[in-house]
């Protein structure tokens, strides 16, 4: 079982759960990649949970889910996937995008339904509710939340190469990783930085017979 989102970027990806919050933000096209956007039709969708799911309910022991998307499921669904990206953005210290609010307002945030219970022996599970696009953002927002009680989801982020963008998950010691991948974003995000302070070291520079 593998991510199919992920995967077109990725050889591996996230422990357990988690790798469904980095599936669904992976579904957008990578800006240097020619992919295309895994939520843009109902037949591209359908196709992408198809694989995730059952990816999901392997890696986590969970019951494996049908669901069936329509076209009105896309359109939150792609809602969910910016605000992620934005959270993690902010996270970080970047905007990521325009706030859904407009200028100086706050931006609103999904909230779901989660299923909560408690067992005879003192476990408590959780289990995602409703259909559709209701379903699988409560899938993904219990992920997430799970993630954070164990400290995995400060891990997830989105590469700071914005023609990158992919979302990807720090394996560094002490979470400092910014690239998806040092060798191809990093690299040219530094290659890019060393010739803006070389151009911007000649214009500095005075005209030949001109005052110091």
């Amino acid at each position: 079982m593998t991510w199919p989102a992920t995967e077109r970027y990725f050889p591996t990806a996230v422990p357990g759960g988690l790798g469904l919050v980095q599936d669904i933000l992976n579904t957008a096209p990578s800006g240097g990649a020619p992919d295309a956007d895994l939520l843009g039709d109902v037949a591209a969708a359908q196709d992408w949970i198809s694989v995730a799911l059952p990816t999901w309910a392997e890696r986590t022991g969970r019951t494996a889910v049908r669901l069936t998307l329509t076209e009105e499921d896309l359109p939150k669904l792609r809602q969910l996937r910016e605000q992620l990206r934005r959270a993690l953005h902010s996270r970080c210290g970047s905007t990521g995008g325009e706030s859904e609010g407009g200028e100086g307002d706050t931006p609103r945030f999904t909230s779901c339904a989660l299923q909560v219970s408690l067992h005879g022996d003192a476990a408590l599970t959780t289990e995602p509710e409703g259909e559709g696009w209701r379903w699988l953002t409560s899938a993904v927002l219990c992920e997430a939340l799970l993630a954070q009680t164990t400290g995995e989801w400060r891990r997830l982020k989105i590469c700071r190469n914005e023609r990158c963008a992919t979302a990807f998950y720090d394996r560094s010691r002490n979470n400092s990783g910014v690239w998806h991948s040092t060798r191809d974003c990093g690299n040219a995000a530094n290659l890019r930085a060393s010739r803006q302070r070389r151009r911007a070291g000649a214009d500095a520079e005075p005209a030949p017979g001109g005052r110091a």
